[in-house]
């Protein structure tokens, strides 16, 4: 049977495989890039003093040692005399690798299952017990080790999954062979990582299926185009309210399908809504930096927002790194000595105060930071690609590992998930804006210093930041961890309100009231410490989008308006939303000498 089975198997696979074996040859070259180099470099060093550590303190190593041993042992007891069903080391409560029965119920995979897990806890465990090693050491060793244990983990393979060897066995492998066409797929349109798909990527389509809440461009430049949205109540709030999203992805994951869509339930409540959708920068664009998200992205928005709607003064909200640019702007005006143009600003899970970045901090340090922006500085942009795959990787086993599985060894054709389908619409970042942030804010920690950022000119300072601000954070969010964001807080002068949402980056903050699906916690006493917060905060049901609402009544005058007309005599409607520039998609197409050329290098030139 065996035997037939696999004379089947490999006589179906060789037509697809041949293709596939070429893509992986000329894809080494893409491994040997300046970044590769720095981390196999840093992991090298990283390791050498653990080495080091270790060896200073035989006693404890040798106690670890002993206590995996132990537990090895009684692990094998148990599975080879089925003497207690327990496990000796199970499973997290959120693993869902290992959830087929079989792992379970048969010896062998039980056995590999169990020794499996008590390796990587035990290896983790080693460098933490190390003394004598640094932080941020410990941290990059213990992230990259992760990385690598979750790779190995046997449910990654065949031949020790047991769920995957039935279905190969029942489908005489042409899951595999079904596989082997997706994984080719996605190779060729990787950029110098492999970026498995999450969804199937011709499911939706942008301005019909997501970001459809109705609205008119009523702006652009080359940086951002500008949406005002249609109203759909017969009296607005005054007070316009502009939206700042991240530029390192696109604006609509605040405008998914109408059921989860933050924009269109605004507008709902009676809010006039402006939304900035931001240009996917390529080589044109290399030198484009984080200042000119300010001068000539929000700078300009609100100037327009002006003068469309005659009001001297805007509610402003931004999102992850959009916050970010808000707030840099806000202390602009300050610093210029402007009128307060922005009445109050809300940050979505942004980062101010960078020393506490989550899981990303793996990745800084000056090495790395040093080689991301060779790599950036050739080629002209971060590949948004790439820059997906890492995300991805902070959240290894459910965000990677497990579409790799069902993708490409069970055959399985990926779902139709909005929220997915953005998250698979990947954007550039510019080079000169990549590298300001790795260096300037995630490694030296620039913008919450005194002179440490200029914007236009002109030194920025948090703390001139007087105006109410609205921070919300996410308790699960791995990209903006929300003791970092508290930090932040503490950073801004005026009335501050902090508050914590459930779940996590995405999902704390695309939580439409009707789902009624997470809470979050509030606190009007603002610790120095996040934690001290947190344990005399109290916890509400619902979404925090009515509790923002409320707060936006403030900074709004109690009666409402006629709406707004679409764009003015200065600002005239140029199209109807969403514009030109979300629709931009990877690789960006240049032209030179009059031909349309694609701008990313193919993996053998990485």
């Amino acid at each position: 049977m065996y035997q037939n089975f696999f004379s089947d198997y490999l006589e179906k696979l060789q037509d697809s495989n041949q293709q596939w074996w070429k893509d992986l040859e000329q894809g080494k070259a893409a491994t040997n890039t300046p970044l590769n180099k720095a981390m196999q470099e840093q992991s090298m060093e990283d390791t050498a003093k653990l080495l080091e550590g270790a060896s200073s303190q035989p006693a404890a190593m040798l106690q670890i040692q002993m206590q995996w041993w132990e537990k090895q042992m009684e692990i094998w007891q148990n599975v080879a005399l089925a003497a207690n069903k327990a496990n000796v080391v199970a499973p997290e409560k959120d693993d869902k690798r290992f959830q087929d029965e079989s792992w379970q119920d048969e010896m062998f995979y039980n056995f590999i299952k169990q020794s499996y897990l008590l390796f990587g806890r035990t290896y983790l465990e080693t460098i933490n017990a190390v003394e004598g090693l640094d932080e941020k050491a410990k941290e990059r060793l213990t992230f990259f080790s992760r990385q690598a244990i979750n790779a190995m983990s046997p449910s990654n393979f065949v031949g020790t999954n047991p769920e995957l060897l039935k279905l190969t066995l029942e489908q005489n492998g042409e899951n595999l062979v079904k596989g082997l066409q997706q994984l080719q797929e996605d190779l060729e349109s990787s950029s110098d990582i492999l970026k498995v798909r999450m969804t199937n990527n011709n499911a939706f389509r942008i301005g019909e299926d997501v970001a459809n809440t109705p609205g008119d461009v009523v702006y652009k430049n080359e940086l951002f185009e500008l949406i005002q949205y249609r109203p759909t109540t017969e009296k607005v709030n005054a007070t316009p309210l502009l939206i700042v999203p991240p530029f390192i992805n696109k604006y609509y994951i605040l405008d998914l399908r109408e059921k989860n869509s933050m924009m269109r339930w605004l507008v709902e409540q009676g809010h006039t809504v402006f939304m900035m959708s931001w240009r996917n920068p390529g080589i044109e664009q290399r030198d484009v930096e984080f200042g000119d998200y300010v001068t000539e992205g929000v700078v300009k928005a609100v100037s327009a927002i002006e003068d469309i709607t005659g009001q001297s003064q805007i509610n402003a909200a931004g999102y992850c790194i959009g916050g970010t640019v808000l707030a840099s702007t806000i202390a602009y005006y300050a610093a210029k000595r402007m009128k307060a143009r922005i009445k109050s600003a809300s940050f979505f899970t942004t980062l101010l105060d960078f020393a506490q970045p989550g899981e990303v901090g793996a990745y800084v340090n000056d090495n790395l930071v040093s080689a991301i922006e060779l790599q950036n500085n050739a080629r002209g942009y971060m590949d948004g690609r790439s820059l997906s795959v890492t995300f991805s990787l902070l959240r290894e086993n459910s965000l990677y590992w497990n579409y790799y599985v069902d993708n490409y060894l069970k055959g399985n054709s990926p779902v139709d998930f909005d929220l997915l389908y953005w998250n698979s619409d990947s954007t550039n970042v510019a080079a000169a804006t990549h590298n300001f942030m790795l260096r300037e804010l995630y490694l030296n920690n620039r913008l919450v210093e005194d002179k440490g950022v200029k914007v236009g000119g002109v030194w920025i300072d948090l703390n001139k930041i007087k105006i109410p601000t609205y921070f919300i954070s996410a308790k699960e969010d791995h990209i903006a961890l929300w003791q970092g964001t508290y930090r932040g807080a503490l950073n801004v002068s005026g009335n501050k309100t902090f508050v914590l949402g459930e779940s996590g980056h995405i999902a704390g903050i695309v939580n439409h009231p009707a789902k009624g699906k997470y809470g979050y916690w509030v606190n009007d006493e603002l610790s120095e410490s996040a934690d001290e917060w947190f344990d005399s905060a109290e916890h509400n049901t619902g979404s925090w989008w009515t509790h923002w609402d409320k707060w936006l009544e403030a900074y709004s005058p109690k009666e409402k308006v006629e709406p707004y007309k679409a764009g003015s005599d200065n600002f005239p409607v140029l199209t109807i939303a969403p514009g030109d520039y979300v629709k931009q998609v990877l690789p960006i197409a240049v032209k030179r000498d009059a031909e349309e050329t694609s701008e990313t290098p193919s993996k053998a030139e990485a």
